[in-house]
């Protein structure tokens, strides 16, 4: 099993979804947890406690508006100030569906400032002290969408094509930084397709709308259309590989885009 003891990773978006269940992943393996997302008091306070309970030393909650390039460098001198980060785990996204010529612009600036922009400060503010330690972990949860297109999400499609242009970019410049033994620097993106996430129930319930409000005929549609294994995924699944990604054996797997999308993107 991966150890991740000593080390402190940064999971954005980790208060629920795949960002959770990535941060339950690597606590479990050891690794400090800093929390980030969108929650209340109690919320954190939940979340915090049971990483602890899954096997973090440590877990706490860092603040940080992913629209505002100053809030994201406060973010990171953080986590910086707490010991870390030596995993940046960028999943926090946002969504919106709508035809090309309908979608407003603030709504194109947001997804973009979220599901990418904030990617390039955090990877800018944690890259330099990973190849100063000899050992990194960047993995950026593009989707599917970063892969091939889809009708009525220009942003976020826009926004996930860019991040795995951006993480190639990063994973070539850093490539031959650390030694094999450490783990070396690698930077990679996992790109899901349809998965258990609040993100995709506008959809869902959308589909199901058509079958009278049958929740699983509309979660049969949507499959049908896109994942020829028409299962869906879960977010430990997820979570799994992010934490095979942070050991030392993965040193030479970098520049990469792996889906996890029951065949979509074979097609």
């Amino acid at each position: 099993m991966t150890d991740l003891s000593g080390k402190t990773a940064l999971v954005t978006g980790s208060v629920k979804g795949i960002g959770l269940a990535i941060a339950e992943a690597l606590a479990e393996a050891g690794a400090r947890i800093a929390v980030h997302g969108i929650a209340g008091d109690a919320q954190i306070e939940e979340v915090c406690a049971h990483l602890k309970s899954k096997g973090a030393p440590q877990a706490e909650f860092f603040a940080g508006d992913l629209r505002n390039a100053d809030r994201i460098a406060e973010l990171m001198a953080a986590v910086a100030a707490w010991g870390g980060p030596d995993i940046l785990v960028n999943n926090a996204g946002i969504q919106h569906t709508a035809p090309l010529a309908e979608m407003p612009g603030e709504t194109w600036d947001a997804i973009l400032a979220v599901n990418l922009s904030a990617a390039f400060h955090t990877m800018q503010g944690a890259l330099p002290g990973m190849a100063e330690r000899g050992y990194g972990r960047v993995i950026n949860i593009a989707s599917v969408h970063g892969l091939v297109a889809s009708k009525d999400k220009a942003p976020y499609v826009a926004a996930k094509f860019g991040l795995v242009g951006l993480s190639r970019v990063a994973a070539l410049e850093y490539a031959a930084l650390g030694k094999r033994d450490l783990g070396g620097v690698t930077v990679n993106c996992i790109c899901p397709g349809w998965t258990e996430t609040a993100i995709i129930q506008p959809q869902i319930d959308a589909r199901a709308a058509a079958f009278g409000g049958n929740l699983e005929a509309g979660i049969a549609d949507l499959l049908s259309e896109k994942q020829p294994s028409r299962r869906l995924s879960e977010p430990a699944e997820i979570g799994a590989l992010a934490l095979w990604l942070c050991a030392p054996i993965a040193h030479n797997v970098t520049g990469t885009a792996i889906p996890v999308d029951g065949g979509w993107t074979a097609q």
